[in-house]
């Protein structure tokens, strides 16, 4: 299906999926975007809406089974327009998940289990949103790969994660909620506005009345910006992500200070679940 606007998508109650898992991706531009759809499809997401320009193609299999809105995704609050809009049209208590194009959710044992089953594992432990974090991923070779993307040659940072207590407008630490930082936008943090170094996002959620995503990545719910319940640890899950890499090699003011992102710490991406909990990428909590 597709929808000229937005508006034109919510006002067709028949087009709203009534069920989740949805996967709502935001094409930046056309950088793997099929593959990015493809992968939330083997995923298991029942739904996926791709917000994406008018100039934007997509494969005749995707045409058909992605519902597509035509949408400006690069505009100042595309993002929480886009998922606020589809929290309030969807039902309440639909899982929901949001990723720009060229990033790839990744959960403890995706190779033999759909998203959904691990939802529903979550859900079981009174979770109603799931802590991500976003991985960056980025060419071994950027001469080869002038825009920082390759799916075969792709390589992530094994190390240099760290965490942050998040302090609320008392000063003090709130409760279970960390600011964590590592990959790209550490390394190259000079080229990265403050605001945009965290890669932590509550990207897995569950739809309620008055929640509202905000521009951190966070909502306006505290209990969903937590990493774990009170009790024990949970899942958490992570975002295989070129985005950074393909921003700083194409910005003007970033592209000519790097000739490569690999350093000593880089590692191939096998493109497998295993990796990633064997980094501490991701935590399979009490799922097993």
């Amino acid at each position: 299906m597709h929808f000229d606007s937005l508006s034109s998508f919510l006002n067709d109650a028949d087009a709203v999926p009534k069920k989740g898992p949805v996967a709502l991706i935001l094409a930046e531009d056309d950088v793997e975007l099929d593959t990015t759809l493809r992968h939330h499809q083997q995923a298991g997401f029942k739904h996926i809406i791709a917000f994406m320009a008018k100039r934007l193609t997509l494969a005749r299999d995707l045409s058909e089974a992605v519902i597509r809105i035509d949408f400006d995704a690069s505009a100042a609050g595309a993002l929480e327009t886009a998922v606020n809009a589809l929290i309030k049209a969807v039902p309440e208590g639909t899982w929901m998940f949001y990723c720009y194009n060229a990033e790839f959710l990744f959960h403890p044992f995706c190779e033999t289990r759909s998203v959904g089953e691990m939802l529903a594992f979550h859900a079981e432990e009174r979770r109603d949103a799931m802590l991500t974090y976003v991985v960056d991923l980025y060419a071994e070779d950027l001469w080869a790969c002038p825009n920082a993307v390759s799916l075969d040659h792709a390589h992530l940072d094994r190390s240099g994660y760290y965490a942050l207590a998040r302090k609320g407008l008392n000063g003090h630490p709130k409760d279970r909620q960390l600011d964590f930082f590592g990959g790209l936008r550490w390394r190259f943090e000079e080229h990265v506005p403050e605001a945009r170094r965290k890669i932590d996002r509550i990207s897995l959620f569950k739809t309620k009345p008055g929640l509202k995503l905000l521009a951190d990545h966070t909502f306006n719910d505290e209990e969903y910006n937590t990493y774990a319940c009170q009790w024990h640890h949970n899942l958490t899950a992570a975002i295989c992500s070129f985005r950074t890499a393909k921003a700083l090699k194409l910005n003007p003011g970033s592209t000519y200070d790097i000739e490569t992102f690999k350093w000593h710490n880089s590692a191939a991406f096998e493109w497998h679940s295993r990796q990633l909990l064997d980094l501490g990428l991701m935590e399979p909590g009490q799922w097993f």
